[in-house]
């Protein structure tokens, strides 16, 4: 598959907005940042998960996966493009920020100057929600599960909160433009209980949020997520015909033996730890005793042993 690659480069005094704007997530699997990836629901903090770190934000790069349809990297979580003489359907609009969103928006237009017609986000936080508000002023008609405008009710990062969306659905919302066709579908809880797959039938790609990505999961039981309904809500998505993934993060797509890879190390986190609570291991001891230096993923940090996480996973893993 041949790719051609766009990168655009924010000049020094640019960049330095951005990065006053709004700083890049920790990898999922990793503690944040002081500061950052943190919000609020009701008394308590949980933290962000899936994104990538390291402080500033990366300028943004775009790169064709098939023709037609374009992974944009940095600045966030990844945005995925379909491009059309007639429109473009967008998913995901990267960190909370002016600046971002018109960083995006600049890369965008290196690949096409068609206008966007329909925005699809993953899920709430801010490294894939951030500008809902900029795409709706602008014009595009800006789709959300029902899960994530409700999140927005108690969500409080850092960077600032994202707008509400004005359009929501609760199962599934299918959009076209032009000669090309996107659905936004809703499996169930897993990252949060928000989580729209957004599927493009005519080239089999599927752009996924955090709810698929190329390091440990983070289950924001804080907001709905749960690790039990992520292994049904993947069985699902697996049931689409399509053989290319773009992960919430990480420079490449991937394949659909990636998800499916995925979801059975997070099915044997569940077998593992259903075992375990059975076995009667106490809470504070279930994730040092949870094999999973097999699986590449480390889930003794922020994302799994604050309280917020542990307690509702060890629920589960007990029911």
């Amino acid at each position: 598959m041949r790719r051609r690659v766009f990168s655009t480069f924010i000049a020094a005094a640019f960049v330095g907005a951005v990065i006053g704007t709004s700083a890049q997530q920790p990898p999922a699997g990793a503690p944040a940042a002081p500061g950052q990836g943190e919000g609020r629901r009701g008394g308590g903090a949980g933290r962000e998960g899936g994104g990538r770190g390291g402080g500033q934000a990366a300028a943004p790069a775009i790169k064709e996966v098939k023709p037609g349809l374009y992974m944009v990297t940095g600045l966030g979580g990844n945005t995925t493009v379909r491009a059309t003489p007639e429109g473009l359907i967008v998913v995901d609009t990267k960190n909370f920020g002016e600046a971002n969103y018109t960083a995006l928006t600049d890369v965008i237009k290196t690949v096409s100057q068609a206008p966007v017609r329909y925005v699809f986000v993953t899920h709430h936080h801010q490294d894939h929600s951030g500008n809902i508000g900029p795409f709706q002023n602008a014009g595009a008609e800006v789709i959300v599960h029902e899960g994530l405008n409700k999140a927005l009710d108690t969500y409080a990062p850092a960077q600032g909160t994202p707008a509400k969306s004005k359009v929501t659905y609760s199962t599934n919302r299918v959009v076209k433009v032009g000669n090309a066709s996107a659905e936004g579908r809703f499996f169930g809880r897993a990252h949060t209980s928000g989580d729209t797959w957004v599927y493009f039938p005519d080239l089999r790609v599927v752009s996924t949020g955090d709810s698929f990505v190329t390091a440990a999961p983070n289950a924001d039981f804080p907001f709905g997520g749960s690790v039990v309904e992520w292994v049904k809500t993947l069985d699902q998505v697996l049931k689409w015909d399509f053989d290319t993934a773009i992960p919430g993060h990480g420079d490449n797509p991937l394949t659909k033996a990636d998800v499916q890879a995925f979801r059975d190390k997070l099915n044997t986190i569940l077998t593992r730890g259903r075992e375990l609570v059975k076995k009667g291991t106490p809470k504070d001891q279930l994730l040092a005793q949870l094999k999973t230096d097999d699986l590449g993923w480390n889930l003794n940090t922020n994302n799994w042993t604050q309280p917020a996480r542990l307690d509702p996973f060890y629920d589960e893993l007990s029911k």
